[in-house]
């Protein structure tokens, strides 16, 4: 039956009740689901092309056909550790190892599979678990970096698993040919490489075409494996049946051979001198197929089950089967037989040695001697190796499939496109077979099994680290229904596993650490936009709690200073050079606290959208950024909030930037006391202050809205937005819209009618553009897009000529802020290092020198770099006439009789008289010598018993007519140390 899985429901339903209710609603269980079966079917295209897919969907190998535990678990297990070496390699084994250590190289091998099965059926019971294997479930458990990294360790092993077996198959065909005097080409490797190269395509055209057969076809496979080891065991039991038999070394059960079999007897072999490990090697890949359930886990009915108890079953049934089949080889067959019939005595048997042609040593097919139908051990022999073969090839592209799918590795999405109606990966079967293709041109079956073994064991290392893990860390959704594992246990499965491939090889240990460090470092580097509720996040999680609680704990000092900024800006886009400048000073070492403060009460569904642009923009920047959205305050009681609440113990914002506010001469008297409210409580909060005023960046472009819309997804709640783009104020202000209409515009969701336009903004024709960055950064379709109005203002980010210079003129002691800021900007902040020009203030004209001196000996101490240091005098003079002018000409319009907390009066105008005229003439001076800097940072005026208008007129004198200007205020803790 075909069978398609239905999005939202989970559940499954036959195709042609989609053909018959294709708009119906279906009731399955206790779930009702629209289904349309060509919505969903051209929506999963989409989204398969659009690399939206759902992490690892269902990779259903055998057409939607659901497995239970005996037919999924057990034959498959069963079919894959009964492979090449249970009729090709056991007798061999015994010869090296004798029977005593051949009884434990398979005990040792059995405990780590058992120990592994174990941590398996641990993280199989702790969710719901899709299509695959073990890629799937050391992704979810471990993270993306731990499951693509063994993922393709376990790919390749398998892939290399396939050739092995398939050598298997040609090794006991060339057997049986010369047995009957044929032959292809030589009886040897090239007849191995011929007919397996024939053997491995046909398989992976067979795993192509489909594989809704294997199902029956592994029930006769494995009825064919059972009678062929019955088959041996009882003509083990019976023994030999002729002199010939005896000749070639079955000479049947005897204390004699049980005592000259016992010990070992380790031999020089296929191009080494081999020891109880290396002959370890040889046979491990006997018992490689523990995870085979795993790898088809999608495929199960209830796998969570299934896999524990199908694996655990199989593997107690083969290692008895494997332990039987070695004491039978060494208690009734010689190591060396000369195979001459004329004197049949043990001594005349062995005299051969070391170049005898029968026995255990030197006869790999010995089984079919020993056997009570010879003949049948070779129909064992192959189902054994073909049905191994065929499973690894099945599972390597589904592997593949599933790692495209997750876009972990981009080179894995060209093999991962699915065709057919099952979604097969014929590229992957490609790929595949050209893999194993190479590694069957060794011919060498002991040459193989060791590489196998290697990727196995890390394979299996990394299974036993992921239960420990998890365990160990505690996570909260570490829930596993099966009980019986134990984490230190597992933790000694991995080292047991790591030990002994150190041991078989170290070289060959240390290339696959190798491998899988570069594979985890790439995933790492890339840095996927996964999560899956892995125990590394858990891990990471507990960490930086712990690390942010033992940090509030610790006494500051001034060397661990780093600049935190709380960011007034709004919805992010409207001001870019903001925005800028905070990622200038935080992105080497700190954060920034982006904060969007609105009064209005947002619905749901408008907050979710306005929280997904801010977190895009942040995201698609790269800053280092958190993004807070604080509704139903005006901006005074919502700053002061956000500088009180906001940030984690010392991870807390130090600085507030914000923008000035350019239009405050023409501004309502709320605003401009909500404005410099904000300020004073900045201070009152012992926060410094930053302001930041960015002239000339603004050009007129069109106006566009975006409308929010909020979709729902299985297990996932995405925004599809088309939202708003609130009316772009001056990139240097931090406060209010110019426009109040289009403010309250920007609180408002727009018609639902209101859809698409092809036009484009000036945003998008300039790459370099932020806004343009923004857009495309919020996922908007070029079809998503409606022009509203012209004249709205886009703003230009930040840019700096290299050779510019960054000025800094640092008027009072303030901790260091006003010195440490510059300095970050010019050497850190931007690409290029800036050359950075100070400027103190001398009051005395004949100590002069002797202060630069003093101020050149305090930078060095400090370790600032500089270009420039310049001592100005003149402070103290009197500013011309057009300076005044300029003054009353701004703050006239705030005059009143008596003194306000907005307005100034004739009294404060004369009182404040030498400060006016202070910052006047600073104001010359600027222009004087600072018009053609990147950027002018200045002391920041204490705002102490002096009115707003007042306080606003002075910063505005002073940042009028110049380059980007950054008012700096330290709240007097010192942040320079030497």
């Amino acid at each position: 039956m075909d069978v398609r899985l239905l999005g939202d429901c989970g559940k499954m339903v036959p195709k042609s009740m989609l053909r018959r209710r294709r708009s119906e609603s279906v009731e399955i269980g206790n779930t009702n689901c629209e289904v349309n079966s060509e919505e969903n079917e051209s929506r999963s295209t989409r989204e398969y092309s659009n690399g939206h897919l759902h992490p690892t969907p269902e990779l259903t190998t055998y057409g939607g056909i659901k497995l239970g535990w005996i037919q999924g678990v057990l034959i498959p297990c069963l079919l894959n550790i009964w492979g090449v070496m249970l009729f090709l390699r056991i007798a061999w084994v015994v010869a090296q190892a004798g029977i005593g250590l051949s009884v434990i190289i398979v005990f040792l091998s059995a405990i780590v599979c058992v120990i592994t099965t174990l941590s398996l059926s641990a993280i199989c019971t702790n969710g719901q678990l899709q299509g695959g294997g073990v890629y799937y479930l050391v992704s979810r458990s471990l993270g993306a970096e731990f499951g693509a990294s063994v993922g393709i360790l376990f790919a390749f092993a398998n892939a290399v698993a396939a050739s092995m077996n398939t050598i298997g198959f040609c090794d006991s065909l060339n057997h049986l040919l010369k047995t009957h005097g044929l032959k292809i080409v030589d009886n040897d490797v090239n007849d191995i490489r011929i007919v397996g190269a024939v053997a491995l395509l046909v398989m992976c055209v067979i795993c192509a075409i489909g594989m809704d057969w294997e199902t029956k076809a592994q029930n006769f496979l494995i009825v064919v494996i059972v009678v062929a080891i019955i088959n041996y065991i009882v003509g083990a039991l019976i023994g030999p049946r002729s002199d010939v038999e005896r000749a070639k070394g079955f000479v049947g059960i005897n204390l004699h051979t049980i005592r000259e079999n016992w010990l070992p007897n380790f031999r020089y072999s296929e191009g080494r001198e081999h020891d109880f490990f290396s002959v370890f090697a040889v046979y491990f890949p006997a018992v490689t197929g523990v995870q085979a359930g795993a790898n088809i886990c999608g495929d199960l009915k209830n796998p969570a089950v299934a896999i524990p108890k199908g694996t655990l079953l199989a593997l107690a049934i083969s290692v008895t089967s494997y332990f039987t089949m070695v004491i039978l080889s060494g208690m009734g067959a010689l190591r060396d037989a000369s195979g001459n019939v004329a004197n049949l005595t043990t001594a005349a048997l062995e005299s051969c040695k070391p170049h005898c042609g029968y026995g255990l040593h030197n006869n790999y097919a010995i089984m079919q001697l020993m056997s009570a139908w010879g003949p049948f051990i070779y129909a064992g022999c192959w189902a054994a190796t073909l049905s191994t073969a065929l499973t690894n090839l099945l599972s390597v592209p589904r592997l593949i499939q599933a790692l495209g799918v997750d876009r972990i590795y981009p080179g894995l999405i060209f093999f991962s496109k699915p065709y057919g109606r099952h979604g097969e990966p014929y590229r992957g079967y490609v790929l595949t077979f050209f893999v194993s293709l190479l590694f069957l041109l060794i011919a060498n079956l002991n040459a193989i099994a060791p590489l196998i073994t290697n990727f196995y064991l890390a394979s299996y290392a990394l299974i036993n680290f992921c239960t420990f893990h998890a365990a160990f860390v505690h996570q909260i959704n570490w829930r596993p229904t099966f009980r019986y594992y134990n984490k230190w246990l597992s933790l000694a499965g991995f080292l047991m596993c790591a030990s002994i491939m150190m041991i078989i090889s170290w070289a060959m240990a240390l290339t696959t650490m190798f491998v899988f460090m570069t594979l985890y470092l790439l995933v790492l580097y890339r840095k996927p936009d996964v999560s899956w509720g892995s125990s590394t996040e858990g891990q990471r999680y507990q960490d930086t709690v712990s690390f942010i609680a033992e940090l509030s704990h610790r006494v500051t000092h001034s060397r661990s200073y780093n600049p935190q900024l709380l960011v007034l800006a709004g919805t992010p886009l409207q001001r870019p050079a903001l925005i800028d400048v905070a990622h200038m000073l935080t992105k080497i070492g700190s954060f920034m606290i982006v904060a969007d403060i609105t009064d209005s009460e947002l619905t749901k569904g408008e907050r979710a959208s306005r929280q997904h642009i801010g977190e895009q923009f942040v995201k698609y920047r790269k800053l280092r950024a958190f993004y807070v959205l604080l509704q139903g305050f005006d901006l005074k009681r919502g700053a002061n909030a956000l500088m009180q609440a906001s940030g984690l113990g010392k991870l807390s914002p130090n600085i507030l930037l914000i923008g000035f506010k350019k239009d405050w001469t023409n501004a309502e008297h709320k605003q401009i006391s909500d404005y410099y409210g904000v300020i004073q409580d900045a201070f009152d909060l012992k926060l410094a202050v930053t302001i930041l005023r960015v002239p000339g960046t603004s050009q007129t472009v069109q106006r566009w809205r975006w409308t929010p819309r909020v979709v729902s997804e299985p297990n996932n709640f995405e925004l599809v937005m088309h939202t708003q783009v609130l009316a772009l104020m001056n990139s240097d202000s931090d406060l209010e819209d110019d426009d109040q209409a289009m403010d309250d515009d920007s609180d408002k969701l727009i018609d639902s009618e209101n859809q698409l336009s092809n036009e484009t903004s000036s945003s998008e024709q300039n790459p370099e553009s932020i806004g343009g960055e923004a857009l495309r950064s919020a996922n908007f379709s070029r079809t998503s897009r409606r022009k509203l109005s012209n004249g709205a203002l886009s703003f230009r980010a930040l840019s700096f000529n290299c050779k510019q210079y960054v000025d800094a003129w640092w008027l009072y002691e303030d901790g260091g802020l006003n010195i440490l800021l510059p300095y970050i900007i010019a050497r850190r902040g931007y690409k290029h290092k800036l050359p950075l020009r100070i400027f103190a203030i001398t009051k005395e004209q004949h100590k002069r020198d002797f202060e630069k001196k003093c101020m050149e000996s305090l930078l060095k101490k400090f370790r600032i770099e500089y270009t420039e240091l310049t001592l100005v005098r003149g402070i103290g003079d009197a500013p011309p006439e057009s300076s005044w002018k300029m003054f009353n000409n701004i703050i006239n319009d705030f005059k009143s009789e008596e003194k306000t907390d907005i307005l100034t009066s004739e009294a404060e105008l004369k009182s404040q008289y030498s400060k006016t005229s202070r910052h006047l003439r600073l104001r010359n001076l600027l222009l004087q010598h600072s018009t053609k800097a990147a950027i002018v940072i200045i002391t920041l005026p204490l705002p102490r018993k002096v009115s707003a208008s007042l306080y606003m007129a002075w910063l505005e004198v002073l940042s009028r007519d110049l380059p980007p200007v950054l008012f700096v205020r330290g709240n007097d803790s010192c942040v320079l140390d030497a």
